[in-house]
């Protein structure tokens, strides 16, 4: 399986909606960030109220060989002075129909604490249903029941990668006409799995907080992320090399991410544009009327 191709996607996904154009803390799109995966602790009044949410529940199918296990790897953002990349990982043997995880992320204050927990149904001999919840369980300390209290003690774009041993996911997407009801009836709140890897491997599923389709991939011409929804590399390269000496100082004090970003594009800015300008993925016969 290609564990560097699904890194490459995963790590999109983790940094999806960092930072939006002009890329300055100061433009109103970038003063409340975080739009996608958020998990709140559950305390927190808009989780309560129900518009926002504190759980992940990702539900899939797994067609079994010979002593099948999967391996969980949560990753998501943590909000300290600078947000910070965590990675978690639980081996799960499906022996046991039911497991539950434990993580309390100490490292840096706030404390995240939280839970993973599967459970697996049987749909057919060879063909198993798995469940599994991601929780924050983090306390909110009485009083802090603002936004940004919450995102110092939230999950920034949550989402798990599932490696199966012993087994092979079914696409969700385009899923073998037997399974097709078995697909139907599984439910995805907060993400959409979808497989990962070279195309026909079945091993990797992405548990993706915004929607992929399967198999996604990083287009190689991309000199690097630009952190916004649906990005257009050539479009957004033009865009910041038209920012003022004054947003660019601005941008340059936005964190290291922006920085780098801003760096690369002055440095490359034509190899880029000319990387992407252009490029046709394919060709197909225009349709008869």
């Amino acid at each position: 399986m290609n564990r560097e191709l699904a890194e490459k996607v995963a790590n999109a996904v983790l940094y999806e909606g960092y930072m939006l154009y002009p890329y300055r803390p100061s433009a109103i799109k970038n003063r409340q960030r975080w739009t996608f995966g958020i998990l709140y602790p559950p305390d927190y009044p808009e989780v309560s109220g129900g518009t926002e949410r504190s759980t992940m529940h990702s539900e899939c199918l797994l067609q079994t060989k010979a002593d099948p296990r999967v391996g969980i790897r949560l990753r998501f953002l943590h909000r300290a002075d600078q947000p910070v990349e965590r990675s978690l990982e639980f081996e799960w043997d499906l022996k046991n129909s039911q497991a539950r995880f434990e993580f309390h992320v100490l490292e840096t204050e706030p404390v995240v604490t939280g839970e993973v927990s599967a459970s697996t149904e049987q749909i057919t001999d060879s063909v198993l249903k798995l469940t599994i919840d991601v929780a924050n369980t983090t306390p909110l300390p009485p009083g802090a029941l603002d936004r940004d209290s919450a995102l110092l003690r939230s999950l920034l774009s949550a989402h798990t990668i599932l490696t199966a041993s012993g087994g092979e996911f079914v696409s969700l997407l385009d899923p073998p006409e037997q399974l097709q009801a078995a697909v139907k009836a599984c439910t995805n709140i907060g993400n959409f799995p979808v497989l990962v890897g070279e195309p026909g491997e079945r091993e990797m599923l992405l548990c993706s907080p915004i929607l992929l389709y399967d198999y996604p991939q990083i287009a190689p011409e991309s000199a690097g992320d630009f952190f916004d929804a649906t990005e257009m590399d050539e479009m957004l390269t033009l865009r910041i090399m038209t920012l003022t000496d004054g947003e660019k100082d601005e941008m340059r004090l936005a964190g290291d991410h922006a920085r780098n970003l801003l760096q690369r594009t002055e440095a490359t800015a034509r190899e880029q544009l000319a990387r992407t300008h252009g490029v046709i993925r394919s060709l197909r016969p225009v349709s008869k009327l």
